[in-house]
């Protein structure tokens, strides 16, 4: 389609009508691969309701339990640990910004 050879009305009308006909397309299109993902589960002998929870999101796979061991441990509260994974908590960001060091944290 030429856009240029349109007229301005021509080409509000042409706005006006786009966003309705996405939202059909998008709902034709989810609509499809949800059909395609139901006949994937159903060829590897589930229905996608056994694997999908309440609110319609993956279900987690169970972990193996192994928790990570603590690596870091505040000196005058035990309660404070931290495995040294993700972000650093927020004691951990004060005992630095106070001059403290890391490797003083360290867990035996």
């Amino acid at each position: 389609m030429e856009l240029s050879n349109l007229t301005v009305s021509q080409l509000r009308d042409l706005q006006q009508q786009i966003p309705a006909e996405l939202k059909r397309r998008e709902a034709q299109e989810k609509n499809e691969i949800l059909n395609e993902v139901r006949a994937f589960a159903k060829a590897r002998g589930y229905a996608i309701e056994e694997l999908l929870g309440k609110e319609g999101k993956v279900k987690a796979v169970a972990s193996s339990g192994n928790k990570v061991k603590v690596k870091y441990r505040h000196p005058e509260n035990a309660e404070l640990e931290w495995t040294g994974r993700g972000r650093k908590p927020k004691w951990v960001e004060a005992w630095l910004a106070n001059g403290g060091n890391l490797d003083n944290l360290l867990v035996a």
